[in-house]
């Protein structure tokens, strides 16, 4: 395994990890841990963002342009994952909406899906 594959997995594990903690802390009311949650889900995504500097740094790929296909990737994806995760939301702690849960989450995955072909293109 390469250097960069391995502080990969280590930083997105440690990222993952922090960033869901924090969001069921978030969502779970019994927790009482609202605040909380910010702040592990936020640090979950700075892990996640170090790991992504990281990785471009050990591979010697220079830092990241940012052009408009980058931000609206970028928006894409931000968008793609707060409709999944507001479909997980209706099936699993709102009550009465599973049906549309699972259609919004559909949409979610949809939407993430897209991000392959719009990052490597169609050959």
């Amino acid at each position: 395994m390469k250097k960069e594959n391995f502080m990969s997995m280590i930083l997105g594990t440690i990222g993952g990890i922090l960033f869901a903690i924090g969001m069921c802390m978030c969502m779970i009311k019994e927790w009482n841990t609202f605040n909380q949650g910010i702040v592990v889900g936020a640090v979950g995504l700075v892990v996640l963002l170090l790991m992504l500097f990281v990785r471009r740094k050990m591979q010697g790929k220079p830092a990241i342009k940012f052009n408009r296909k980058t931000v609206a990737i970028f928006i894409l994806a931000v968008v793609g994952a707060l409709v999944l995760g507001v479909g997980m939301c209706m099936t699993m702690v709102w009550q009465g909406l599973l049906m549309q849960g699972i259609i919004v989450g559909v949409i979610g995955i949809v939407l993430l899906q897209s991000l392959i072909p719009l990052c490597k293109g169609i050959k």
